[in-house]
């Protein structure tokens, strides 16, 4: 689960940051409070927390500025905030009466189960104890799909790391000119693996591995980042600004490495 959503003072850091960077210099902490549902009183400790955190900085009286710093980790809440809404809006609300699982053991019908994300996928268990839980719809043998309801609290999901692999076109050397031993490294770190061109395919087969994903490789690895699960993508030269820019799009964070032989 996303940090900022386990405590409320958390929430309401966040709200009067944005509230700050909406309004700077002048912060009116009595149309703050109204806006957010607090009195002025807590704003004006919040704003005191935040300025020892250095998270906003003061220029006198009722005048507050958002730091680089305060920036920083207003977008990084926002883009767990997008990646969780998101995952709530495909895989949740669009199934609200029943959730579709994998099951650890043996379960009977109206089964309390706990629910888990693992390599992307959905798992529920009556042992392996979570911060959501749900009761299952029917009876299921280990490993067959069950219908989970009546769900409470939040799923835990991991966060995904995306390295994206620059793989030189074939006029400069193409699969022959990739540093094999440091792909293979990379690809035993990543759980999800994706290539862009054949040169991409043919070097990941050097390695004796296989791609879970060649065409419409860009939207795959942003779902599965969605749904907690680390992706190594390569690429081939022209393609790596566009799959660099659509992650940077959604607000998923990536490293860039050039596997080129220099």
């Amino acid at each position: 689960m996303i940090e900022l959503l386990h405590s409320k003072s958390g929430i309401t850091k966040f709200q009067i940051l944005i509230e700050v960077a909406a309004h700077q210099p002048n912060v009116r902490q009595k149309e703050i409070a109204e806006k957010i549902g607090v009195t002025p009183q807590a704003v004006s400790e919040y704003i005191k927390e935040l300025v020892a955190e250095g998270l906003i900085y003061s220029e006198g009286r009722v005048r507050y500025r958002i730091t680089k710093q305060g920036v920083e980790w207003v977008l990084e809440n926002a883009a767990d905030m997008k990646r969780y809404a998101r995952y709530v809006m495909s895989d949740i609300i669009s199934h609200v009466s029943t959730w579709t699982a994998i099951a650890r053991e043996d379960l009977g019908e109206g089964k309390e189960v706990y629910l888990k994300m693992e390599s992307g996928l959905l798992y529920v268990s009556t042992t392996d104890v979570t911060n959501a839980t749900g009761t299952t719809i029917s009876a299921a043998k280990q490993g067959e799909d069950v219908g989970v309801t009546d769900l409470m609290g939040l799923i835990d999901l991991e966060n995904a790391s995306i390295t994206v692999c620059r793989i030189p076109r074939v006029e400069r050397g193409g699969s022959r000119n990739v540093d094999v031993e440091r792909l293979r490294a990379l690809a035993k770190s990543k759980a999800y693996i994706a290539t862009i061109g054949v040169e991409s395919l043919i070097a990941l087969r050097r390695i004796d591995m296989e791609p879970h994903v060649m065409f419409g490789a860009k939207e795959s690895v942003i779902e599965a980042a969605y749904h907690g699960l680390s992706s190594l993508v390569l690429a081939i030269d022209e393609e790596v600004p566009t799959i660099l820019s659509r992650l940077e799009t959604e607000n998923l964070e990536y490293e860039l490495v050039d596997l080129s032989i220099q």
